[in-house]
């Protein structure tokens, strides 16, 4: 049975506070707020106009996978249009959400992804399904690989590479030779001059400080540790902002993640005035993310360290 539509009534305030994972993609928001009430044919004509663009598609994917009952009005879509290949992607990117939530059998999800890909063979979307299920590196490996086949850029790919990379050896301590740094450099050198990929080694950099601080090899805050003043973090982050600069395009459609990434970086660097422009073009989105130290916002607490200089803390 379909679920009732999300009951009338104004948001709880702290949910407005919430990073919103459709970032400012309003397209996004507005067929997601379209299928909470079961029209699930907004989230197909998105689907289908979004075609091969497929960093803009998987974040689509994904977001709508997230609604609450996205699961159920797939399957009604599925009953509409069985041999729909967007109808199982979206069910499939449902089932793997709710897998993560410990609410679904991950071989189901697994299977749904499967089913997807082989209605849509050219199409990286499913795989991304698989990765971000996935958690043995073995696995992650060749599922990065059949992406990488379809669309060797893949944004959000990288982004997942990164932090499981970053993942391995947890216990080593500090290696400013760890594998994480090679492949980001790797993959940045790998794209092309206008890709949102430059800006890995700076993910690279993040990724590994959060497994760090996690294991205990690392303060919690970042700015109290010699991580991000070092020589080599000095030349990561000065080389990927110089390509910042030339590739930034406003219409992709995961640029605020990157943003954050570069604005954390110079909170962490203590470049208050270059985080300040940062944190004004990615406006009043905050920044606490998957990626954010442990128990650190760096959009809070740069701007307490604001009030602090303007004497108004």
């Amino acid at each position: 049975m379909s679920p009732p539509p999300p009951p009338l009534g104004r948001a709880r305030k702290r949910a407005a506070l919430a990073l919103d994972t459709a970032l400012d993609d309003a397209e996004l928001v507005a067929a997601r707020a379209a299928l909470a009430q079961g029209r699930w044919q907004v989230a197909r004509s998105l689907l289908v106009h979004t075609g091969d663009d497929w960093d803009r598609r998987g974040h689509r994917a994904v977001v709508l996978a997230q609604e609450r009952h996205s699961a159920a009005w797939a399957r009604d879509w599925l009953v509409a249009e069985p041999d729909s290949g967007d109808a199982a992607l979206l069910l499939a990117l449902a089932l793997v959400e709710r897998a993560r939530q410990g609410k679904e059998k991950p071989d189901r999800a697994r299977e749904a992804c499967r089913e997807a890909a082989t209605l849509l063979p050219g199409d990286p979307t499913p795989w991304l399904g698989l990765l971000l299920l996935e958690r043995t590196w073995a696995e992650t490996e060749r599922l990065f690989g059949e992406i990488r086949v379809r669309y060797a850029d893949h944004h959000h790919a990288h982004h997942l590479m990164i932090a499981r990379l970053a993942e391995q050896h947890p216990g080593a301590g500090p290696d400013p030779l760890h594998e994480v740094y090679d492949f980001a450099n790797w993959a940045a050198e790998q794209a092309p001059a206008d890709s949102p990929l430059a800006i890995l080694p700076v993910i690279a950099h993040a990724e590994r400080y959060r497994v760090l601080a996690t294991a205990g090899h690392e303060p919690a805050d970042p700015a109290a540790s010699g991580h991000w003043t070092g020589r080599r973090a000095r030349q990561v982050m000065k080389a990927a902002f110089d390509w910042w600069l030339e590739w930034e395009h406003e219409g992709h459609p995961r640029r605020l993640v990157d943003l954050n990434y570069l604005a954390h970086a110079k909170v962490c660097e203590g470049r208050g005035a270059e985080a300040a422009a940062l944190f004004h073009r990615i406006g009043e989105h905050p920044t606490a993310a998957p990626w954010s130290y442990p128990g650190r916002d760096p959009y809070s607490a740069f701007r307490a360290a604001r009030a602090a200089a303007l004497g108004t803390a």
